[in-house]
């Protein structure tokens, strides 16, 4: 018998091509139709907000690893899709500066002083989004449509009843709001080209929406109506939220019943903060990151051959 000597590692042994910026890349693609939707329905202002936005972005962390002596990571394009994620959950009449700083947050502080991609435990975009609304909520909360500034739909649903607002325009995206939350249509087009990549799983963004429309319709104002549900569903971030936030890889648990768990606290939170505040998918999501290492914990699969503890008596 010959000396031969192996090399075993740990799993997975599998060999993908997938990388970092082929993920990305679809990313970028698929969020591209909502993204497109939000320039022709707002503007030349959403034009701006995306590329400085996106700009920002990229320029921080080239910036930082240059300050820092690391390799450049600008080429993976997870930098793009943080700044584009940051830009489409803005409203269109935000200035340019809180582009910038909203930028400086998601990368620096929310990304890369935790080590860069994959070591960071919140979601960067939705972190500086969270920031913002906090630090400036006069402009994250003006919204304009048709060059006239008002509430989003959602607000005029609190102030006004819900037969104030129109679901197939809300559906479409004719609509004020966030510049990549405006067309459901467009989002699920992108979430279907997800799905088909298998980028992403449906476990977490079914039991985010499947919550929180149980919830909606048996707690939301008490009325058991399906066309208030589906209303709540068509604004407030939700489908752009459980597709393109909620299934951060970083940010999210990796067992199948974590997913499933952390889709379900999801849409449990969003019920929850959406009834006195119409952020509810941002916060949602941020608190669900922080628990991720609880989950994760709790959901982990036993390891093969280990004896399950014997209950005394």
């Amino acid at each position: 018998m010959s000396d031969i000597i192996l090399d075993v590692s740990i799993g997975p042994q599998s060999v993908t091509r997938d990388d970092t910026k082929r993920l990305m890349t679809d990313v970028l693609i698929a969020l591209a139709p909502s993204a497109l939707w939000g320039m022709y329905v707002f503007g030349l202002e959403a034009v701006l907000t995306l590329l400085i936005s996106v700009a920002a972005c990229v320029g921080f962390e080239y910036v930082y690893t240059k300050l820092m002596k690391l390799p450049t990571s600008i080429g993976d394009f997870s930098a793009v899709v943080t700044g584009l994620l940051l830009g489409m959950n803005l409203s269109s009449t935000v200035p340019w500066w809180l582009c910038i700083i909203g930028a400086f947050v998601a990368i620096i502080f929310a990304k890369m002083l935790f080590g860069g991609l994959g070591y960071n435990f919140i979601n960067p975009a939705l972190a500086a989004r969270c920031f913002l609304l906090i630090s400036f909520t006069a402009r994250m909360t003006s919204f304009t449509y048709d060059a006239v500034t008002g509430p989003t739909p959602l607000a005029v649903m609190k102030t006004d009843g819900y037969g104030a607002v129109n679901l197939l325009d809300m559906f479409l995206g004719y609509k004020g709001g966030v510049i990549g939350e405006v067309s459901i249509l467009a989002l699920l087009l992108g979430a279907a080209y997800l799905l088909i990549r298998r980028v992403i799983t449906l476990r977490i963004p079914l039991a985010y929406i499947l919550t929180f429309t149980v919830y909606t319709f048996f707690f939301g104002q008490f009325q058991f109506d399906w066309y208030y549900t589906l209303l709540q569903l068509c604004t407030g971030g939700i489908v752009l939220g459980a597709f393109f936030m909620a299934t951060d890889y970083t940010t999210s648990p990796v067992t199948p019943k974590g997913e499933i768990v952390f889709g379900i606290l999801l849409g449990l939170l969003t019920g929850l903060f959406r009834g006195p505040n119409s952020e509810g998918v941002s916060y949602a999501i941020i608190i669900g990151n922080l628990l991720v290492p609880l989950i994760e914990r709790a959901t982990v699969p036993r390891f093969f051959g280990k004896e399950a503890k014997r209950k005394n008596g």
